[in-house]
């Protein structure tokens, strides 16, 4: 008799875990919803991040005249295509696009690479003075650029690379930060058991690194390209020293061109800033899936 309670106690037990698992299989193929002041504040948060797109399009769509008025306007013109057309000219900036992406480009793919394998050697590998180097790396973040730029202008005077896109590329081709950031980010995200397996089974360290650490590694190396390319995209304080509008100038740098005069037309200058802000706006569209979707896959790994 105790033994048929007893079986029927453990058969009531794994009934009711069963409904309990049945419910929380339920329950987490369902979508939370948030309540209405959730909504009210994205939607506030979203005005406000759009706003000033929104305003610099406005802007470039009017006169110089009307944007000096009192109140300003608040919806578009008619001028949109006129300006933009005189920003592209006068700002060279068809060559302005060119350059800044293949500088963007190229800093972020060098940032990415430099920076995974830096991380990875602080991470996981042993070697005398580990310690201190990554404190010394870190303490680099530490000086402002500004300190840097005389004897930095030197050295590009003394090669003879004034006015040349590797000026630009060359000293921001892997940063303190990166390599921080993927150090950190391999310390949890990697086994270090995988990467012994894989020195058991005779693989070479550079065969470690391209089939074990960067894929373990691709969500962060998405999100450190993309910071990296926003940041070589909107630079300005080097570029503007060495380079030129009239040589071989990135976005920021030929922007300042549209300034200058003795009114300088503010419709104009808008439409220059909005056409260099039209490539980060489809790139963001065209990846922002992926990026997004990295950032969620590092997510749920850490």
């Amino acid at each position: 008799m105790s033994a048929v309670i007893s079986s029927g106690r453990a058969a009531e037990g794994a009934g009711s875990q069963d409904g309990g698992a049945g419910r929380r299989a339920k329950g987490a193929g369902r979508h939370l919803h948030g309540g209405k002041v959730t909504y009210a504040v994205l939607i506030l948060f979203t005005i406000g991040s759009l706003f000033p797109l929104v305003w610099t399009a406005i802007a470039a769509s009017r006169t110089n005249t009307r944007l000096a008025e009192t109140p300003p306007p608040f919806w578009f013109g008619g001028n949109l295509f006129k300006n933009l057309d005189t920003a592209w000219n006068d700002a060279n900036m068809g060559s302005a696009l060119l350059n800044t992406t293949v500088v963007a480009g190229t800093i972020a793919v060098g940032t990415v690479l430099f920076s995974t394998i830096a991380g990875f050697a602080f991470a996981k590998l042993r070697f005398r003075f580990k310690n201190l180097l990554l404190m010394l790396t870190i303490g680099t973040m530490m000086v402002p650029p500004q300190l840097s730029v005389v004897p930095l202008y030197m050295t590009i005077a003394k090669l003879e690379w004034t006015d040349q896109l590797q000026a630009v590329i060359l000293p921001t081709l892997v940063s303190a930060f990166g390599v921080f950031f993927m150090r950190q980010y391999l310390s949890q995200a990697l086994p270090t058991e995988l990467i012994e397996a894989a020195r058991v089974d005779g693989a070479s360290s550079l065969r470690i690194i391209w089939h074990v650490v960067f894929p373990a590694a691709r969500p962060a190396m998405a999100v450190l390209g993309m910071l990296t390319f926003v940041q070589a995209w909107n630079d300005f304080f080097w570029p503007i020293i060495a380079l030129t509008q009239n040589g071989n100038p990135t976005v920021q740098v030929a922007l300042t061109g549209l300034g200058r005069g003795y009114i300088p037309d503010q419709s104009v200058i808008m439409a220059g800033a909005l056409l260099g802000t039209l490539p980060l706006l489809i790139a963001f569209v065209l990846f922002g899936k992926q990026i997004v979707g990295g950032i969620m896959q590092g997510a749920v790994k850490g």
